[in-house]
């Protein structure tokens, strides 16, 4: 483990959710939402994103997924959030590129301190799995709401529903690992302000 932790724990009413994060690790994922489909997702995300993730939820999922996805991206956020510290040294923004067979994903991210999410993504199905596909959006407005983080997340093109989630995640995954590396050049906080 580096010294770029978070473990975060939250329990509601519908939820109990635990996090664990490394921003320094080798792409080990351990998830177990209770959402097969989310789980593939964050698996994914680990892995192309080089970090170690751990993620169990018990949720209210006789109801729907809605509370399990929002609130795991909630404590996403928070952990990402906590393990950046003081920001230091980072590269603060990226982007990248992800293409998935037909489609291609394009993901910016600036660790800026201040949440805003553009989500330019439209799907013709309703439902990946067991997964309602509006909750993907759900999902990273929670994440970048806790992480306060700006997130444009756009599909250029693509047909396959799959294709299209996969390569969201797996783009805004390598652009968050650029952006939260530590560059040895980089002195201080990245911000003419002195803070981010």
């Amino acid at each position: 483990m580096s010294g770029r932790t978070a473990k975060i724990n939250r329990t509601t009413k519908e939820t109990d959710i635990a996090v664990a994060l490394d921003l320094d690790g080798a792409g080990l994922g351990s998830v177990q939402t209770g959402v097969q489909f989310l789980d593939h997702m964050l698996n994914l995300f680990a892995k192309h994103g080089l970090f170690d993730l751990e993620v169990s939820c018990k949720g209210d999922l006789g109801i729907d997924a809605h509370h399990s996805v929002e609130d795991i991206g909630i404590c996403l956020g928070m952990a990402l959030e906590k393990a950046l510290g003081d920001k230091e040294g980072i590269v603060r923004f990226a982007h990248a590129y992800f293409p998935m067979d037909e489609t291609l994903v394009r993901v910016a991210v600036d660790l800026s301190g201040r949440p805003y999410l553009v989500y330019n993504v439209k799907v013709d199905r309703e439902r990946v799995g067991e997964l309602d596909s509006d909750l993907i959006e759900e999902f990273w407005k929670a994440v970048v709401t806790h992480a306060r983080m700006s997130l444009h997340v756009e599909l250029l093109y693509g047909r396959n529903t799959h294709h299209i989630f996969e390569a969201v995640f797996k783009a805004a995954a390598r652009a968050l690992s650029l952006a939260s590396r530590l560059d040895a050049r980089v002195q201080g906080v990245p911000s003419t302000k002195g803070v981010l």
